[in-house]
């Protein structure tokens, strides 16, 4: 079959090389397409659920609030880890769900059961859930700074607040913006407990009756020389005098007894647990972006910036906004730095093909087989959501050694049926017999080499979200390169590996390789037995772990010859001399303190 394919493919090869062309141009989409980061999302799918009990002791929170709603969302589908923390005044609970489950689904799932555990909370508690975001959806950050000092914390937490905020929430894949730093206005009634006593006025009465007055209350339509009036209550608080004129009752003389005859009432600030400093020089106010989940966290990035470009103009006179952490400097960083180490790969690898080749279209063919492979991964990549990042683009570097062999046997091969070849055959029929010769075992060969990396994607959890994207795009590289060497290959021989054909004897290169290597060929050849006795000792010593051995066998005999030797020969174990981490060190050239009390 498959030299029916490598037949078909030369026979037709104008339609080979129209879809080598759309190929391309869906390749090409698909790369720019791709969403870009730094590093694989490692998070798991997680659904926060938080919930305010205001001036409650943790341990308040816990048993009214945090119980009930762990307890009613350990049986959500797919949930795996239900975790609650209580805090003063507030709670979280998370709900982590099994690995493939929709992020969407879960949130839905979650809002369900919370449904059903509403009536266990304390009355005015009411569950809201976090962001649609996960633990790597932090990806800008600014600061609201005032160049004149004209306008204090609160006002710039205002314009955070009720400007900023809502139009960077507008902005598509943004998932939340939170603000920090500042102070949240609010009204604060101080109530003298000494005019309450001599009123005989309860607390909770004060409470109740501003609750009650800031309402609208709506009548009726009148009609007045057939116009229609609307009759309308306005009670909505609106500044402080609207407060003290609320009336609390009448004292025994029939005087109504209002808000300021017991209380003072302000405009102050809210209770807060943090703030935001910068560069040492006093507080300020700050905005926290959130991705949604799935986006492309390069795009949102551009989104907000271009969205906060077009509000500066409407900030007051003073007012900047600077941002102090941009993740798209490290995201084109490390993908940069990565593109242009796999660009040297290529051109290594050509220098390679056109020095051992001697034919500058024959290499032509070898190198080409690089980036439409490389296009084709990215294709897949891009259909499948795997992000362009370190790991991904890691994946193809270490393809590209391999995915241009196949295509480099078959340049071999045909220049040597060109050499023998008398003139009795055309020139298709030369490259049909080459590709033939070799081309299903390099394609099987190239296959085997793909399936090297299917334990990985057995694996699970973090450790599964951080390879599989190298594992994937390393199996699409390399399966487009098996697919390339038996169709297009073999095209691209027929219109480029022509003209004169130097031998291989002749290139000087080669000739001294061969010079180097052929005696110790002829040796190995000579001690197969011993060859691999010592292949195996090698492996031996490099893989087999002696410490084990050492401390249960032999750790009661310190002095014996057995247990010294053991240890000396533990020593030569290279592998007890690395170190070992999950994740490689990553110089974002950022720094996070948030110091805690």
């Amino acid at each position: 079959m498959l030299n029916r394919i490598i037949e078909a493919s030369v026979k037709n090869r104008f339609l080979v090389v129209i879809a080598t062309l759309m190929v391309i141009g869906w390749g090409l989409y698909a790369m720019l397409n791709t969403p870009l980061d730094a590093i694989p999302d490692l998070s798991d799918v997680q659904v926060i659920v938080f919930s305010e009990y205001s001036g409650q002791a943790p341990q308040v929170v816990e048993d009214q609030v945090t119980y009930p709603l762990t307890t009613a969302m350990l049986s959500v589908p797919y949930a795996k880890t239900v975790r609650g923390y209580s805090f003063f005044g507030m709670s979280y609970v998370y709900v982590i769900f099994e690995d493939g489950t929709d992020m969407y689904w879960a949130r839905s799932r979650v809002l369900e059961y919370l449904n059903s555990a509403s009536d266990r909370l304390p009355q005015g508690v009411t569950p809201k859930l976090g962001p649609d975001a996960t633990g790597v959806g932090w990806v800008y950050q600014y600061t609201v700074l005032d160049t004149t000092g004209r306008y204090d914390l609160s006002e710039l937490r205002s314009i955070q607040d009720w400007y900023l905020r809502y139009e960077l929430s507008s902005v598509q894949g943004v998932s939340e913006v939170a603000s920090v730093g500042g102070f949240v206005k609010q009204y604060q009634v101080i109530v003298d407990p000494n005019r309450l006593l001599a009123y005989n006025i309860p607390l909770q009465k004060i409470r109740t009756a501003i609750q009650r007055s800031n309402n609208d209350v709506g009548g009726r339509l009148v009609e007045l020389a057939e116009t229609e009036f609307m009759v309308r209550g306005l009670g909505y608080i609106q500044s402080v005098a609207d407060i003290e004129q609320i009336a609390l009752g009448v004292d025994e003389h029939g005087t109504p007894i209002r808000v300021k005859d017991v209380a003072t009432v302000q405009v102050g600030p809210e209770l807060r647990r943090g703030l935001a400093e910068w560069n040492g020089e006093g507080e300020v106010v700050g905005g926290i972006v959130v991705m949604r989940y799935g986006e492309n966290a390069l795009k949102v990035i551009d989104r907000v910036k271009e969205k906060m470009e077009s509000l500066k103009p409407g900030l007051p006179e003073g007012v900047v906004v600077v941002a102090n952490y941009d993740r798209s400097a490290l995201i084109l960083r490390a993908v940069d730095h990565l593109q242009k180490k796999l660009i040297e790969e290529i051109a290594i690898v050509a220098m390679v093909c056109i020095v051992f080749l001697l034919h500058f279209r024959s290499a032509f063919v070898a190198v080409f087989t690089l980036p439409m492979g490389i296009l084709i991964a990215f294709a897949a990549m891009y259909h499948q959501g795997v992000n362009s990042n370190i790991m991904s683009l890691g994946g193809i570097a270490i393809a590209i050694g391999a995915m241009v062999d196949a295509a480099i046997v078959m340049i071999e091969n045909a220049h040597k049926h060109i050499e023998r070849d008398g003139g009795t055959k055309s020139h298709s029929e030369m490259i049909i017999a080459a590709s033939k010769e070799v081309g299903p075992a390099l394609f099987f060969s190239l296959l085997i080499i793909t399936l090297s990396f299917l334990p990985v994607f057995a694996l699970e959890a973090q450790e599964g979200r951080l390879f599989k994207p190298l594992a994937y795009t390393k199996t699409y590289a390399m399966a487009a390169a098996a697919f390339l060497a038996i169709t297009v290959v073999p095209v691209l021989m027929t219109f480029f590996v022509r003209g004169k054909i130097r031998p291989e004897a002749e290139n000087p290169i080669s000739r001294v390789l061969i010079y180097l290597y052929r005696p110790v060929i002829d040796w190995v050849l000579r001690h197969r037995v011993l060859t691999v006795v010592l292949g195996g000792l090698v492996l031996f010593v490099t893989v087999f772990p002696f410490r084990d051995i050492v401390v249960s066998r032999f750790s009661d005999r310190p002095q014996s010859l057995t247990y010294r030797a053991l240890v000396k020969l533990d020593a030569l174990f290279p592998m007890e001399k690395i170190g070992s981490e999950f994740m490689p060190p990553l110089y974002e050239g950022d720094l996070l303190y948030m110091p805690t009390t």
